[in-house]
């Protein structure tokens, strides 16, 4: 029952899969008449052979025989150019739909939840991606029409081959079965090799691109070895999943070559006597069956190895569909658009959980007023970056309310809501591009003009000037180039030239140097002015001018108030948390 539901969902696959040639119809038949054209002009040119061999050779005739020959050369040439074409249009047409598959499935991936992505592997993605693509062309390119042209050549070559000869063509279909018979138990354990191949290569690809990112720890913690004993592990099982692929290779193809050399001697033992004793066999009935024995059994090693194509192929559809298949976005169906904030931020009994049952946020309620500067602190794992990420929506709440201009953030679009709110994280990433890029991330609206002036305001242009290239030197893949504290600057001017209503800092001073922390200490004095900002950090001393401060522990809040109010408090969370604070900072 299970393998008659598997057969129904492969078949639905594929119908799906189909739906993506439909822009491209034209080629998709012109492709199939091509396929068309190679089974029937390939079928016929023995037959011609047949007839200039019985008339013209076997007679010693010459009359005619050059206009069979002259045909047989027409046949071949329209043949080579119906192959031209298959091959340029099959892969054409491949290439097309998987670069419709692949945005589709990119535009589907960036939206979402980052709880999908804290859940996913990433060298899995990159493998449906890229790998699993490029198994979907090859059905176009190498499996569908392939299996479609060799069934098709099967079927004219085999109704030539009674017409002409029935004796001989009984020899020849009494060993097709057993072919057909090899050639089904040959796709079944391929299919299931090549799944097991399909998951191995996931793992290599996943495992590589973890230690290749996190190379750094890896050295720092003197874990080569270990690691390299555990791809040697990983790559050993995908070379022992492709060698399964190879061994069921290894004894269908011999045995197919096998039965197609037994059915080529007796045909040409029996038809070779007939021929000798002028009965019922002609001298170019053998040459051309001899030439469709081949044509006939040949395609039939052919579907063996195209379906393992097709499988492969349906097999990575299966995969890159179940992803285009996961619900894993945020409801945006908001429809108001924030045009800019006033910048009012209100939780009400906020409450949360990355995992069911295990709440972080345990009712978390606060106002923040416009203009406002409010800084989060706690201990690690108190819930403070989660305020941030459900601010932006990057996760859904479980119940309670979050306000904005006295206006549920469920009520905005997206777009709309994370343009008029700015972060800046403690872990900044940029990527393989140039400063100016990194900055603007390609916003057409946003100038290098602009962005020079903006870094002269916050005092960091000297900085990038003093680069090779300045504002036009690559940074390298995420930002390698730079330190950590020159990353942090440039995070921090991607989030000021976008002029946000909100702005959200996000331990951005907690892993940089001195000299960059007072940079980025003077900027915000001069981008929070008048601005709505929060301010999540560990360092008490880069918060003492906030407006409130909010104190968290264990997913509550414990404490609110200024700095010196909060250190009024006789035995407060926040004065304790500043006192320890201020000793560790004395005695280094």
């Amino acid at each position: 029952m299970a393998k008659t539901n598997k057969e129904v969902f492969d078949l639905r696959l594929f119908k799906r899969l189909l739906k993506f040639i439909k822009p491209y119809n034209l080629i998709f038949i012109v492709t199939l008449f091509s396929v068309i054209g190679l089974a029937f002009f390939g079928a016929i040119r023995p037959k011609v052979l047949q007839v200039a061999i019985d008339e013209n050779i076997a007679n010693k005739v010459d009359e005619g025989f050059l206009y069979y020959i002259l045909i047989y050369g027409a046949l071949l040439i329209v043949e080579v150019l119906c192959n031209l074409i298959f091959i340029y249009y099959a892969n054409w047409l491949g290439q097309s739909v998987v670069r419709d598959i692949r945005i589709k499935l990119f535009k589907h991936i960036l939206n979402f939840k980052k709880k999908y992505y804290d859940n996913s592997s990433v060298g899995v993605l990159i493998t449906r991606a890229v790998t699993d693509m490029e198994r979907i062309a090859d059905i176009f390119s190498e499996g569908l029409f392939m299996i479609f042209s060799d069934l098709l050549k099967m079927t004219v070559v085999g109704v030539v081959m009674a017409y002409m000869n029935w004796r001989l063509s009984i020899i020849v279909f009494c060993t097709l079965p057993l072919i057909v018979f090899a050639t089904k138990i040959f796709q079944k354990y391929m299919k299931k090799a090549f799944e097991e191949v399909r998951n191995e290569v996931s793992n290599l690809n996943s495992f590589v691109q973890e230690r290749v990112t996190g190379m750094k720890i890896l050295q720092l913690f003197t874990r080569e070895d270990i690691e390299y004993k555990k791809f040697k592990v990983i790559n050993d099982r995908h070379k022992k999943g492709w060698l399964k692929t190879v061994w069921y290779n290894s004894i269908f193809f011999p045995i197919a070559e096998l039965l197609s050399s037994i059915t080529l001697g007796l045909v040409v033992w029996y038809g070779g006597l007939n021929v000798v004793n002028q009965q019922l066999t002609t001298l170019g009935d053998l040459t051309a069956f001899i030439m469709f024995i081949p044509m006939m059994f040949r395609p039939l090693n052919q579907i063996a190895n195209k379906f393992n194509t097709l499988q492969m192929g349906m097999v990575a559809a299966d995969r890159v569909f179940k992803v285009l298949d996961t619900t894993s976005n945020i409801d945006d169906s908001g429809t108001k658009v924030a045009a800019h904030f006033k910048g009012d931020i209100e939780f009400k009994d906020v409450h949360f959980s990355y995992v069911d049952d295990e709440e972080v946020l345990k009712g978390i309620s606060f106002n923040v007023k416009a203009g406002d500067t409010v800084a989060i602190v706690g201990a690690t794992g108190a819930g403070k970056s989660t305020i941030i990420n459900l601010l932006n929506r990057f996760y859904s709440i479980k119940s309670g309310e979050i306000l904005i201009d006295n206006v549920n953030i469920k009520e905005v679009t997206l777009n709309s809501l994370r343009r008029q709110i700015a972060v800046v994280l403690q872990d900044v990433f940029l990527f393989a591009d140039t400063i100016l890029n990194n900055i603007t991330l390609k916003n057409p609206d946003i100038s290098e003009e602009e962005v020079q002036i903006a870094a002269k305001q916050i005092g960091i242009h000297d900085f990038i000037m003093s680069l090779p290239n300045g504002y036009h030197y690559n940074v390298k893949e995420r930002g390698v180039m730079l330190s950590s504290g020159q990353r942090q600057l440039i995070s921090f001017l991607r989030a000021y030239v976008t002029n946000p209503s909100i702005l959200v800092l996000d331990e951005a001073t907690s892993s940089i140097d001195a000299y960059s922390e007072q940079l980025i200490q003077d900027a915000t004095d001069k981008i929070t002015k008048g601005r709505t900002s929060i301010v999540i950090a560990h360092r008490l001393a880069t918060i003492k001018k906030a407006d409130n401060i909010i104190v968290m522990d264990s997913g509550k809040i414990v404490e609110q108030g200024t700095h010196t109010e909060l250190l009024e408090k006789e035995g407060g969370y926040y004065r304790n948390l500043y006192e320890v604070q201020f000793l560790q900072e004395e005695i280094t």
